[in-house]
């Protein structure tokens, strides 16, 4: 995983310092990648005995009254 976490780092390298980005790690044990801007969000649900290159993505957008986006961003929010 560490080898892993590493190469997503060096790959996302260039956006760093960029005005609005942020990259935060943490040692939690987590069992989806989220990956989210102000309205959208992808969420990767792993799956037990696969990469998860190899599980589906939720695409999610922020609506008015809508509860899913928000579970998934107070759920990233409770990890920091």
């Amino acid at each position: 995983m560490a080898s892993k976490i590493r190469n997503a780092l060096l790959n996302y390298s260039p956006l760093f310092g960029l005005p609005g980005v942020e990259f935060r790690l943490h040692g939690t044990t987590l069992y989806n990648s989220i990956y989210r801007t102000d309205s959208e969000l992808l969420a990767n649900g792993h799956v037990y005995g696969g990469g998860a290159y190899l599980a589906p993505v939720l695409y999610l957008q922020h609506v008015p009254g809508g509860e899913l986006f928000d579970t998934y961003t107070e759920c990233v929010e409770r990890v920091w």
